[in-house]
């Protein structure tokens, strides 16, 4: 019987002990990291009811907004301008506190007391101020943990404000006049709607008459959301313009010097000389990582440049610069000694995101039943009068230059420059006079003044350290015949002997592992199942096509990863990198900006400049670190 005791004794101490631990960590309230996330969902979701709560009218008195009454940030009489005004607010206010932002902690700091307030005397609510009033004393007490910095910004912010928030309260105050049909006078159509609600908008009196205080509602609420949308929009175009970070000529000159130094290492280091980029060097000077913040996301790509012994003082000013302004790190394309450091230093994840194709040049040849199709197309090529020329950007004149320069942009088959980890951006810069430039041309009758013939494609190569380059741009003519490309990395892999340069680097074929494995007799279900999403995909991201145009050349494969925090960031990530590489474009109407690019015409063109600029703030809500365009 003893023992029987001791052992029931045994088993319900640990037990208790959990309990005890449970009721402490209750008593102790959520972990101080914890605390923005929550009070952000919380404003969020009190919004969303508010907004309800003020534009259809039964939902006042549900008792899902009864429960909004002791949630923080809940205001007052629910008064329908009150609502629909708190609601708005608290939803702009809450991504603001989940991002550990400093002026959205003060705007909340400013809101839970007027709430609380509101509360006490028009519903007298002791339960909401004291909700209101306990997560007020959770922000003060965690205030540490709201300190990050305003994110870059420029005033464009303001225009599209203005459009979405103005399409926003049409919307709402559309739907606001039709919420009373019992109560307006006569039967109004659509077009009465409509007038009374921009009338109510700028805080006139509309067509419309209500019975009772249904008038009343209506109208203050319609001036409250224009109000909001013209106080938000001046203050936007008001507030300082932060820029976002530029590579300077400083910065500029200390990249170089380690790229002749450890220029070798990697492939895409050129890249980080975009002048789009920032840059942060580790303590010693010896490294540095170049990134862009594109959509609240710090995406660096490739390697660190410098010392691999200085990696991780570079990578630790990185994280410390996202952790100041509470973005997302994230590093696109590093090799797989990168990964290993990153992961290393930072306690972030990899993924393998795809191999790099890269040709030596010393086992390169066209012989072969391997290289037969690449063997006969340029073959065919040539005989149709093609020739080709592979020179330093040096070596050019500047005539000649400007012509390449002036072909590439007429070539380009989209709005905007795409490319970031391994795109430069630019053609023959004089700081760029060791890159290589391959041109095709054609000699005709009409082609008097051009002694090589019209200039028909081109392809641009950026340094890989003293022995290698890597291919940073392709273009040619549409009307060429079909092969320009393989022609002209077929001429300049032959040239490279005579350059110096022992090593190719082509382009980078996402996902190459799963293609290839994927199309292998015995491949798996879920595997084939993920080759053929990828098959899909590549209707848009030429994922396949750019896969099988590396594979013609024999390259050895050099796998690339993906660095991130957490799964759940991947969504993202992969948006930042989408806009970043050119696939999304969110930028300012050409119109406005007073920058066009010639292009070929094609349909809908005329309109997406002035629709894509609203789109983003209902994908992103007001944060945009890459506002300020680089020229």
């Amino acid at each position: 019987m003893s023992a029987t005791v001791d052992g029931d004794t045994s088993k319900s101490a640990p037990e208790s002990a959990r309990r005890t631990h449970r009721v402490r960590r209750m008593l102790r309230g959520p972990r101080p990291e914890s605390v923005p996330a929550l009070v952000g969902t919380a404003c969020a979701l009190v919004g969303l009811i508010d907004v309800a709560a003020g534009v259809v009218p039964a939902f006042r008195h549900s008792r899902a907004h009864a429960v909004a009454g002791v949630l923080p940030g809940a205001t007052g009489p629910f008064a329908a301008a009150l609502s629909l005004s708190a609601g708005v607010l608290l939803l702009l206010l809450a991504h603001g506190l989940k991002r550990h932002k400093r002026r959205a902690w003060r705007a909340a700091v400013l809101l839970l007391p007027a709430g609380a307030a509101g509360q006490f005397v028009h519903r007298h609510s002791i339960t909401g101020v004291i909700v209101s009033l306990a997560v007020l004393a959770l922000l003060l007490a965690h205030r540490a943990q709201f300190s990050a910095l305003p994110d870059p910004r420029s005033r464009w912010r303001a225009l599209a404000n203005f459009v979405v928030m103005g399409a926003a309260s049409l919307g709402l105050g559309l739907v606001l006049v039709s919420a009373h049909p019992d109560e307006v006078l006569g039967s109004p159509g659509l077009t009465d709607r409509l007038e009374h609600t921009l009338y109510g908008l700028f805080g006139f009196e509309g067509p419309l008459d209500y019975a009772g205080d249904a008038s009343w509602t209506v109208g203050y609420s319609l001036g409250s959301l224009g109000l909001l949308t013209a106080v938000t929009t001046i203050w936007l175009a008001l507030r300082p313009e932060h820029p976002a970070a530029r590579l300077s000529a400083e910065d500029e000159r200390r990249l170089r010097e380690l790229l002749a130094r450890h220029g070798g290492r990697d492939s895409l280091g050129h890249f980080a000389l975009r002048r789009d980029k920032g840059v942060v060097f580790s303590p010693s000077g010896k490294a540095a990582v170049c990134y862009r913040v594109v959509s609240g996301v710090m995406l660096a790509g490739g390697d660190p440049i410098g010392d691999v012994e200085a990696w991780p003082g570079a990578i630790e000013r990185f994280m410390d610069e996202a952790k100041a302004h509470s973005w997302t790190p994230a590093v696109m394309g590093c090799s797989e000694t990168g990964g290993e450091v990153w992961t290393r230093e930072t306690g972030l994840d990899a993924l393998e995101l795809g191999d790099e194709a890269v040709v030596d040049v010393a086992d390169f040849s066209l012989a072969g039943r391997a290289m037969r199709n690449v063997r006969q197309m340029v073959n065919r090529i040539e005989r149709n009068g093609y020739t080709t020329r592979v020179r330093r950007a040096h070596e050019i004149g500047d005539e000649e230059l400007e012509r390449i320069r002036r072909a590439a942009a007429e070539w380009r088959g989209t709005d905007t420059e795409r490319g970031f980890s391994m795109a430069l951006g630019r053609i023959g810069d004089p700081s760029d006079g060791e890159a290589v430039i391959a041109t095709a041309h054609r000699r005709g009758p009409e082609d008097a003044e051009h002694p090589h013939g019209d200039l028909k494609a081109v392809i641009h190569f950026v340094p890989w350290g003293a022995d290698g380059m890597s291919l940073e741009l392709m273009r040619r003519d549409r009307s060429a015949d079909p092969g320009m490309n393989e022609l002209l990395i077929v001429a300049a892999l032959q040239a490279a002997p005579g350059l110096g340069i022992e090593r190719v680097s082509l382009n980078f074929a996402m996902f190459r592992a799963a293609l290839a494995r994927g199309e292998r007799l015995g491949a798996g279900p879920v595997l084939r199942i993920w080759r053929g999403l990828l098959l899909f995909l590549s209707r848009w991201f030429q994922i396949e096509s750019l896969y099988k145009f590396n594979a013609k050349f024999r390259p050895r494969w050099e796998p690339r990863f993906i660095v991130f925090r957490n799964a759940r960031d991947l969504p993202r990530i992969g948006f930042a990198a989408m806009r970043a590489e050119g696939f999304v474009q969110l930028s300012p109407p050409a119109l406005l900006t007073g920058r066009r690019t010639p292009r070929a015409p094609r349909p809908c063109a005329h309109i997406r400049p002035y629709i894509e600029p609203y789109i983003e703030p209902y994908i992103e809500p007001y944060i945009d670190e890459s506002a300020a365009r680089p020229a």
